[in-house]
Parts: structure tokens; C-alpha cells; sequence
């Protein structure tokens, strides 16, 4: 956790973990209840790794196709 904070600027990391980490806290606080501590810490977790893996894939495939599409003619 350190090394994310040391090594990202902090818009950088609201742009990058915002989403991820406010979906996962939402869906944390609504359906994990009575699990005890633990269990609800790691299903947070483990919530927030899958939403960013899923965010990061939609993101690269998104900038190969803004990046792939050739420069409109004048």
C-alpha cells in the first residue's frame, strides 16, 4: 500500500483505484454484513481486485481501439 501511494501522483490514483475501490466499498457496506471482521475485510478485497482487473482490461482495450483507429482525412 505504501509503495501505491509513494509511487502514483493522487490524481493519478482517484482516476486510476477511485472507481473500483467506491463501487467495492458500496457493495461492502450493503451486502457483507454479519460475516465478522475478516471475512468482510477479505470479500472488500477480493471485490476491489476483480472490479479493478475488470476495470483496467475495459480500459486497455479501450485506448488500443481510440489508438488503432487511423487520423481522420481534412
Amino acid at each position: 500500500m505504501y509503495t501505491l501511494f509513494h509511487n502514483s501522483s493522487l490524481r493519478a490514483l482517484l482516476s486510476l483505484q477511485g472507481p473500483p475501490l467506491l463501487i467495492s466499498f458500496v457493495v461492502a457496506s450493503l451486502f457483507f454484513k454479519g460475516w465478522g471482521f475478516a471475512l468482510e475485510c477479505m470479500a472488500f478485497l477480493a471485490l476491489w481486485f476483480v472490479l479493478d482487473a475488470a476495470f483496467t482490461g475495459v480500459r486497455s482495450a479501450w485506448m488500443k481501439r481510440v489508438g488503432s483507429t487511423p487520423p481522420a482525412r481534412p
